[in-house]
């Protein structure tokens, strides 16, 4: 499985410590399948570019900057879309400008959309040899949260 047992809670942490002005540390929150990482492998040798390695590190200043303060999604919105992204059934997309891979099977969100597919982006050269989940980017979410809700999640009573 991509996402670790703790990865979630890692997660959190790091948002909240964003949210709450200061610099979390990368964690490791997962690791790619071995089918993932040799397609990424692949196209990093095509490219000529070193390898990666499984393990996926997790910051979470970008993810927060266009997720939550752009977009208004809530951190449970995130924590959906990262476990969708990172799924173990999620395909690496072919791209020469960037590492990334997509669930293909859509999912449903608290805002009404019915056919995201969550693509994980990879900045792929500041943590080397380890990829670092640097962006979240769920596609078909054409009803995007309103920016005046409250600024708490319903579902779990945390911050937006």
């Amino acid at each position: 499985m991509p996402l670790h047992t703790a990865a979630i809670g890692l997660i959190w942490e790091n948002l909240r410590q964003i949210h709450m002005g200061y610099r979390p540390q990368s964690v490791v929150i997962g690791e790619l399948t071995v089918d993932q990482l040799a397609v990424m492998n692949i196209a990093r040798t095509q490219c000529h570019y070193p390898p990666m390695e499984r393990e996926v590190i997790f910051l979470g200043k970008h993810i927060y900057s266009s997720r939550f303060l752009r977009d208004s999604y809530t951190i449970c919105d995130i924590v959906d879309q990262i476990s969708s992204a990172m799924s173990p059934m999620a395909i690496m997309l072919d791209s020469l400008k960037m590492s990334s891979m997509q669930n293909p099977n859509p999912r449903a969100d608290r805002h009404g959309n019915v056919e995201i597919r969550d693509v994980a982006v990879f900045e792929c050269s500041a943590r080397y040899p380890r990829p670092e989940l640097y962006s979240i980017v769920p596609k078909g979410d054409t009803l995007k949260p309103k920016k005046e809700n409250a600024p708490h999640c319903n579902r779990c009573g945390a911050f937006r």
